[in-house]
């Protein structure tokens, strides 16, 4: 199912999508074990009621927090102590409960909860005196599914954090940026703009009585206008500069956080700014794929100078992935085109992305 309609019963914004519906298929010998005891319909009643129960238990799970969670948990082993002794197959509801156990908060509370319904299960099949070929499968799956639960939740949470200390970096250097161009500004310009005003008063009281020093006075503020004027333009250019150099960072700082090692050569010389900032998104957005999806250790990032081109290439180590582009690939390559270059995506042997864009932009 595609994860763009929206499952019912579930969150909105739920990270799984449709898969609990299929995590469903391990429930249905419960439910349909009555089919094969032809005990009536007292015992199709019993069954459909409890696993009604469940459901119910089951889709809230994934809504609530705090206290309510522990007592979904409870719901489930409850089903499994009072039908484990009829029908061996509500152990199942076990393996369920442990696989919710990781929601309990920090890990420490999540290993504490999955002890517990190990616990509880080892309880219920040695107290009923069940044999041990009924019981040993949802043994085996109950802390087998808690602990791979626990490692997808734990990296799940691991990533929102980094991506919040992204964010929070990125505005921090926002602001840093915003705050270093209005002291530049006023560096450069506040002197040279009170001289500027000076000397025009001057030159405006100079005009009836000494006009040769008045008409020096106009030729001083246009000397000191466009000197001025030439310094504001070199400080642009070290802005457009400082700007891939920033992304750079930025991305060093990020890869870092996920223990992955980058290796950079990005050459030296300054850049047009419309290349430079479709290389500084470039950089960006797969450096976010890197962190997000590809389990790497180490990336490489080299900008090239041709005779006639500029040419990207960022690389890494690791699992690679779908030839599908995202909407991040997808929107870089329109703003890489629509400067006339080119992008090429790999992802047979890791991650590959190469971007070529003209010296001039088309």
């Amino acid at each position: 199912m595609p994860r763009s309609l929206k499952a019912p019963f579930l969150p909105p914004d739920s990270p799984e999508g449709w898969m609990p519906y299929l995590w469903l298929v391990y429930s249905l010998p419960f439910l349909l074990t009555p089919a094969f005891r032809g005990n009536g319909l007292w015992d199709w009643v019993t069954t459909l009621s409890a696993y009604a129960v469940f459901l119910a238990a089951y889709f809230r799970g994934f809504w609530v927090r705090g206290w309510q969670l522990p007592a979904i948990i409870g719901v489930f082993c409850l089903l499994a102590i009072v039908f484990a002794k009829e029908n061996s197959a509500a152990l199942v509801f076990f393996v369920y409960a442990a696989s919710f156990t990781p929601e309990l908060g920090e890990p420490r509370k999540g290993w504490m909860g999955l002890g517990i319904v190990m616990a509880i299960e080892l309880a219920t099949v040695t107290l009923l005196g069940m044999h041990w070929q009924r019981w040993a499968a949802p043994a085996i799956f109950t802390p087998l599914v808690g602990l791979m639960v626990m490692h997808y939740t734990q990296r799940r949470r691991l990533t929102l954090r980094l991506m919040q200390t992204q964010g929070e970096l990125a505005r921090m250097a926002q602001i840093a940026e915003r705050e270093r161009i209005a002291r530049d500004l006023h560096d450069l310009l506040g002197h040279t703009l009170s001289v500027i005003v000076l000397k025009s008063e001057l030159a405006s009281r100079l005009a009836e009585n000494d006009t040769k020093r008045a008409i020096a006075e106009i030729r001083d503020v246009e000397r000191i206008s466009r000197e001025a004027l030439a310094e504001v333009r070199a400080a642009v250019r070290g802005y457009r500069s400082a700007g891939l150099m920033a992304e750079v960072e930025s991305a060093r700082q990020a890869l870092r956080s996920a223990g992955i090692e980058l290796e950079c050569d990005l050459g030296s010389g300054p850049l047009p700014a419309a290349q430079e900032g479709v290389l500084a998104l470039a950089i960006r957005e797969a450096c976010t794929n890197v962190v997000r999806h590809a389990r790497a250790t180490r990336c490489r990032m080299a900008l090239r100078r041709g005779p006639r081109q500029y040419e990207l290439e960022i690389a890494d180590d690791g699992q690679g992935g779908t030839a599908n582009e995202g909407a991040g690939l997808s929107g870089m390559r329109e703003r890489v085109e629509a400067l006339g270059g080119t992008l090429e995506h790999d992802g047979s042997s890791g991650m590959r992305l190469l971007l070529r864009l003209p010296l001039e932009a088309v």
